[in-house]
């Protein structure tokens, strides 16, 4: 059975430990605007959103790529970018409801969670415990898709669309 990430957003206290062991592991660098998770932080609410993909199963990413550099990993349950295919286009950072993939402007190449191989480090060093590596089949779809309307909602309620 495949593993997904999943967040436990109450637990999430905004210390971006995340993004810095990401970013250390990805590019070598201690910084976080070039990790593959990102923490939008709402401090007057204490409301803090680890940013990661979600692998969807009919990703739009793979969808509008026009190299098809974008693919799905079945053995580890990922989307995976192709950086030989890939030329730097950004459409799958456009498509990506989740505003998961970015671009890592010192590399020139997008950039999103490739769940470090089936080891993701953001869970390792994660102290509050609010990222976890689990089986996907223990989710809640249903939540899942609640989560993401909740999600959809306070970006428009604070006008973060654009």
């Amino acid at each position: 059975m495949a593993k997904v990430l999943k967040i436990n957003y109450e637990k999430c206290t905004g210390c971006r430990q995340c993004e810095l062991v990401c970013s250390v592991k990805h590019t070598g660098a201690s910084n976080p605007t070039r990790a593959n998770i990102h923490v939008v932080k709402w401090e007057d609410e204490g409301f803090y959103l680890p940013i990661f993909c979600q692998h969807c199963t009919d990703a739009p990413c793979m969808t509008v790529c026009p190299r098809e550099a974008i693919s799905r990993d079945e053995a580890l349950n990922r989307v995976m970018v192709d950086y030989d295919l890939c030329i730097g286009c950004r459409a799958c950072v456009a498509a990506c409801p989740f505003g998961a993939m970015g671009f890592d402007h010192v590399d020139k190449k997008v950039i999103k969670c490739d769940m470090c191989d089936g080891e993701p480090l953001c869970v390792d060093f994660c102290e509050v415990k609010a990222i976890e590596y689990v089986e996907s089949s223990t989710l809640n779809y249903e939540k899942m898709r609640e989560a993401g309307k909740n999600f959809a909602e306070l970006m428009l309620k604070y006008n973060l669309t654009s």
